[in-house]
């Protein structure tokens, strides 16, 4: 009986192609120097007084990442940059047969609502989470009027 598995053609193809790289070198179909993209995952939600975006970025670190707002479109993007002195030591000790972990780059754009304050955007980032908070403006949040007599 057979084993139900993940059907993943595009790893699998990148598997096969860094393992016949292994061999007979850099193929022109998928060259070493490639980025690889990545798309994190990302979670958005409504909190009083403020919306809070959070993506989930493993194996990042702080410095690899860029934040900036342009108009009301907030951008998160990182290009990250393989260690080559690592991989030359490692490449001394022998031969790669899969090699997937390399150059990889990300960038998500999102429009902000109209009531979000653009200056009072706080952003914190631990443990591959990375965790913006959004605060609306002051004169657009819900506030309760009381009926005079």
């Amino acid at each position: 009986m057979k084993a139900v598995s993940l059907y993943r053609p595009l790893v699998v193809e990148k598997a096969l192609n860094d393992f016949m790289e292994s061999f007979f070198g850099e193929s022109p179909i998928t060259p070493s120097d490639q980025l690889l993209s990545y798309i994190p995952a990302v979670d958005i939600w409504e909190a009083d007084g403020a919306y809070v975006l959070e993506a989930e970025l493993p194996g990042y670190e702080e410095k690899d990442l860029e934040i900036h707002l342009d108009n009301r479109t907030l951008v998160i993007q990182s290009k990250k940059e393989e260690d080559t002195k690592k991989k030359d030591d490692r490449e001394n000790e022998g031969r790669y047969y899969i090699r997937e972990r390399r150059k990889s780059s990300f960038s998500r754009s999102f429009k902000l609502p109209e009531d979000a304050d653009q200056e009072s955007i706080k952003a914190n980032f631990k443990n591959g989470l990375l965790c913006l908070e959004i605060k609306k403006r002051a004169e657009a949040q819900k506030r309760l009027i009381s009926i005079g007599k």
